[in-house]
């Protein structure tokens, strides 16, 4: 739990300084929270320190163009509103007044002006609920963000939030042009997690307010970048609309003719692990981050090329979160959030066309610490297609000694298992199973992003079936490498891989123990309570009334007849994404059948625990429950 999180990692316009954040636990009495703060440090690593400070969390840093200042955003005020902190220190200043929500920002090129998504409060909404008549109607209120900008000048804080666009639709990203005139603007029809399937780009002038579309049809169009020379828009373009597994192109638009340029195909064919970071600073080449494998990495892709990947060679074979890559205004530079196994996360800086540095020195007291070895590992299902995953050795390993294992099943089914660093802050204690003497099998079946589109809807229309051969393959496996004994086995995951446990344990007794979290366990009820109602239709190919079979036949309540595992079920109280009745279903279904079975439920909990004391809870009831069926009396 003391290993942090490091998110966004920003380099100043010039690439000499980062802002990053980096978040904490805080588990004091009557605290459960993760705090973040910004922290900024020179390239090269000689010098750092937290930019901000307090009990309140700080995010999204974002440099001015003359370096002088970082904007963030802050509810240290109450509510979220927009700030700024020099650069050199000193106290942070507030620069809106906003009683709302605010979703991203960004600062105009200009530096006079910050552009934000945002809802103001809803004072009718807040008028009923005082009255008691706060009923509310299923699919309105949707709460769509929309359009505003603000002075970057403190000294003008009394100044309202002017509306350049009304929320009829809701703005997702937003960037300005180089000139600082226009803002194009990803958007969606509603605010809800669906709406993505259906996001178009548009571009509105500041100075007037007309609006053009840019890309808008029948397709998804996202994550809009402009070029340096802002005479270039790049997005990305899925194939196929309104499906969840679908592929995407990247784009580069002609803003003065209008003509698109559909550039070369990646190597996961722009899943959604995917991040489109910008264009390089001669506005020739388009970066961003990809899942290949069990690496995420940075690709530069021209116009005419194939995609190259950027690697720290100089820093071993490493891996980062690719969401919280960021290309500098200039495109010289990209910071990232870089790790590995046996390495905690640390901000770096690459240097576009040159090297790569390390930022922080958040985690140098673990450098000391021994870890678990981890290696990527290939086998063969049962039809051939070949499959990897993680193992993560016992520590201190001995060959031709068997030790008990634990599956772990990754969540999506996009979800992919990366190299990242196993003693990181999780549900999953990996690093701690290990030093316990367990091994790690975290195998990434068909569906898993990292590995292309075909791969990536592999398991269509077939949830516990050939990824379930996958799975088992992998245990095979590792059993006949001679790592695992095959009769101390326990397998675990959440969401997806809630799923899949679930399904594992209704067809084989191969496990003694199983731990299901938040899973989707009767696929007809989760695709009419689920707040992603076109997830299961797309995987399905149609709505449960018109395909009953294929639902009936791939939900693991159809087999928990068969169930003899000990099984843990763990849920959020508030989780929309999989509603608790689904964790309901399973385990009052094996308590009935007499078959051991305990349910935890966490209070204020949506589809991920966010409160570390919760994850703690979770990360020792995992270990618990499969030393109390692996290892008997052992604790």
């Amino acid at each position: 739990m003391s290993v942090d999180t490091i998110g966004e990692v920003v380099p100043s316009p010039d690439g000499s300084w980062v802002a990053f954040t980096r978040t904490q636990a805080v588990m004091e009495a009557e605290k459960s929270e993760m705090v973040t703060q910004i922290h900024l440090a020179r390239r090269d690593g000689s010098r750092g320190f937290p930019l901000t400070a307090g009990e309140k969390s700080a995010d999204s840093p974002a440099f001015s163009p003359d370096h002088r200042f970082v904007y963030f955003r802050s509810s240290r005020s109450g509510s979220v509103n927009l700030w700024r902190i020099p650069v050199a220190g000193g106290e942070a200043e507030r620069l809106t007044d906003w009683d709302g929500s605010i979703g991203g920002f960004r600062v105009s090129p200009d530096g006079r002006w910050l552009a934000f998504s945002g809802r103001g409060r809803d004072r009718e909404t807040e008028k009923a609920e005082k009255q008691k008549l706060d009923f509310r109607i299923v699919g309105e209120k949707s709460g769509n963000h929309g359009l505003w900008m603000v002075s970057a000048d403190p000294e003008k804080k009394g100044q309202a939030p002017r509306e350049i666009l009304a929320a009829d639709n809701h703005v997702a990203a937003l960037e300005w042009s180089p000139d600082s005139a226009r803002i194009v603007f990803e958007h969606w029809p509603r605010n809800e997690p669906d709406y993505w399937l259906q996001a178009d780009v548009s571009e509105v002038e500041i100075e007037g307010g007309a609006v053009r579309k840019l890309a808008a049809g029948a397709l998804s169009e996202r994550s809009p970048k402009y070029s340096p020379d802002g005479k270039l828009l790049a997005f990305v373009r899925s194939s196929v609309p309104r499906n969840w597994a679908s592929d995407g192109r990247l784009v580069v638009k002609d803003l003065s003719s209008g003509q698109d340029r559909t550039l070369a195909l990646t190597q996961d064919e722009f899943g959604r692990g995917s991040n489109l970071l910008g264009f390089g600073s001669d506005s020739d080449r388009v970066f961003f981050t990809e899942t290949r494998g069990t690496r995420n990495v940075l690709v530069a892709l021209t116009f005419d090329g194939e995609p190259r990947e950027l690697g720290f060679p100089e820093h071993g074979t490493l891996s980062f979160y690719g969401r919280g890559a960021r290309l500098n205004a200039a495109g010289t530079h990209i910071g990232a959030a870089v790790e590995s196994s046996g390495q905690a996360v640390e901000a770096y800086v690459l240097a576009v066309g040159g090297k790569a540095s390390q930022a922080s020195d958040v985690h140098s007291s673990l450098r000391s610490r021994a870890f678990a070895r981890t290696e990527v590992i290939r086998w063969k299902s049962k039809d051939g297609r070949g499959i990897e995953g993680l193992l993560t050795y016992p520590l201190g390993y001995r060959e031709g000694k068997r030790a008990p294992l634990v599956l772990v099943i990754h969540g999506g089914p996009l979800g992919v298992f990366t190299e990242t660093f196993i003693g990181a802050r999780s549900r999953y204690p990996l690093a701690s199973f290990a030093v316990d003497g367990y091994a790690v099998l975290r195998p990434n079946p068909r569906g898993s992003s990292g590995y292309g589109l075909e791969f990536r809807k592999a398991n269509s229309e077939d949830w516990g079936g050939g990824d379930y051969e996958d799975i088992m393959s992998g245990v095979d496996h590792v059993i006949e490498m001679g790592v695992v004994d095959p009769d101390r086995m326990a397998v675990m995951g959440w969401s997806y891989g809630g799923f899949m446990t679930s399904w594992v344990i209704g067809q084989t007794d191969r496990f003694k123990a199983a731990c299901v979290g938040a899973a989707v366990t009767n696929l007809w009820s989760f695709a009419g309570t689920s707040d992603i109602l076109d997830f299961l239709p797309s995987y399905f190919n149609g709505e449960p009334w018109e395909n009953f079979e294929a639902y009936r036949r791939h939900s693991p309540m159809s087999y928990v007849q068969n169930v003899n595992t000990p099984t843990l079920v763990l849920h959020g109280e508030q989780d929309v994404r999989v509603p608790i009745s689904q964790g309901y279903e399973y385990y009052n279904a094996l308590h009935r059948r007499g078959v051991k079975a305990r349910m935890v439920v966490y209070p204020r909990t949506p589809h991920g625990p966010r409160e570390p004391k919760f994850v703690l809870d979770l990360a020792n009831r995992h270990m618990e429950w499969v030393e109390e069926h692996l290892r008997p009396g052992r604790r």
